[in-house]
């Protein structure tokens, strides 16, 4: 096997771990409200605070990623990660959860942005597409497989075997790193930082990084609004239940882990600015179905549920090589580390919005509101959409 493929596929290992510890919680959102006696924001107060925490963590990475050995900082990132997350099944209320997903997330949220800075090293802006869709099928695979089989494990036995699964696959995954992933020199060996000569001043500095980042964070919240309650609101408003919501995964994930590569590379040969407005314009369709759907048949929900996840993800992968192009080499890890943090930031944004806006009436137990979260999240899109057209390539790309 090729070195490149070798290490492309380690990092898809890493993110399927990664992902599918985050996405779990949603789905299992039903459980952790009735266990913990919680309320709809209170829940999105789980998803979000492993969102702060990694904003807080990029954020000091912007100093650091850029002075040390890729694999030295992907193997002590991700131990902290996997073992936090093996954790999170010993905790006895819901306020330790909360704890530990903080803890998680000043851990996992850096190996984004370490993944994506190996790819950027490695990869040209001409292939880096396709290397990057490869990189979403981790996304993909822990939806696909990650998500329905962790659901599984909670229906047959509780959702704390679900974090112990993926604690041991973490440390699988980890002797991979050990024996199987190269040395990976810094960019920078010999940098002193001072206040004057900085990674974060000289990424603030340029106004091509600057809109690359707003760009990001603009795109995530526009994104992610949709996201934690797709599966609560498919239960309580669509009428699906635990086994069927795996579905959602099983048949989504699937679909992406195929759909993702071919989206990559078919944007190489369309162009990132081309491919990036044709699939969000498609992804507002399943988005707009989605978050006005009544009680439907499963058939249906599962169609356009699957929608979403294909147009979703690929609608992702354009503005990311876009984004990632926007940074020199000499701060490209810490404009990664940074990107991640502003990210996170979204993340937790986008989840605490959600969770503002979509209420639970009492009365009919149903969801609502969910149709103003999918208008908001097509007008964040678009404007992030107008942004991105005026990014530029930079040197070294």
């Amino acid at each position: 096997m090729k070195p490149k493929k070798l290490i492309l596929l380690i990092l898809a290992g890493v993110n399927f771990t990664h992902i599918m510890f985050t996405m779990i919680l949603m789905p299992l959102g039903d459980e952790f409200m009735e266990e913990f006696g919680i309320n709809a924001l209170e829940f999105s107060h789980l998803v979000s605070v492993y969102a702060f925490a990694a904003f807080f963590s990029g954020f000091a990475g912007i100093f650091l990623i850029d002075r040390f050995d890729r694999k030295k900082s992907l193997l002590f990132l991700y131990s902290g990660f996997w073992i936090a997350a093996l954790a999170c099944s010993t905790v006895s209320s819901y306020y330790q959860l909360l704890a530990l997903r903080f803890i998680s997330g000043a851990f996992g949220g850096v190996i984004g942005a370490l993944a994506l800075a190996v790819v950027s090293d490695l990869f040209s802006f001409k292939e880096r597409s396709s290397a990057i869709g490869i990189l979403m099928a981790g996304f993909s695979a822990a939806a696909a497989l990650g998500i329905p089989f962790g659901l599984i494990l909670a229906d047959w036995y509780n959702w704390r075997i679900t974090f112990v699964f993926i604690g041991g696959l973490g440390a699988v995954i980890t002797l991979f790193i050990i024996f199987l992933f190269p040395a990976i020199a810094p960019p920078e060996t010999t940098y002193k930082l001072s206040f004057l000569k900085n990674p974060l001043r000289e990424i603030l500095k340029d106004r091509n990084q600057v809109r690359a980042l707003g760009v990001a964070f603009i795109l995530i919240l526009g994104h992610f609004l949709i996201i934690p309650f797709i599966a609560p609101y498919m239960i309580r408003n669509v009428g699906f239940n635990m086994q069927e919501i795996s579905y959602i995964y099983l048949i989504g994930g699937t679909l992406t882990v195929f759909s993702t590569p071919i989206i990559g590379r078919l944007s190489d040969r369309m162009g990132a600015v081309r491919s990036m407005v044709v699939f969000m314009i498609l992804s507002f369709i399943p988005v707009v179905l989605l978050t006005n759907m009544g009680h439907s048949p499963v058939v249906y929900g599962l169609v356009v549920t699957s929608l979403f996840f294909v147009l979703g993800s690929g609608r992702m992968i354009a503005p990311q090589t876009i984004i990632t192009a926007a940074a020199p080499t000499e701060t490209r890890g810490g404009f990664m580390s940074l990107k991640s943090s502003l990210q996170q930031l979204s993340i937790a944004s986008a989840s605490l919005i959600s969770g503002l806006v979509v209420v639970l009436e009492e009365d009919s137990g149903v969801f609502i509101n969910y149709d103003w979260v999918g208008y908001l999240s097509i007008a964040i899109c678009i404007l992030a959409v107008l942004l991105a057209r005026k990014v530029k390539v930079a040197r070294g790309n």
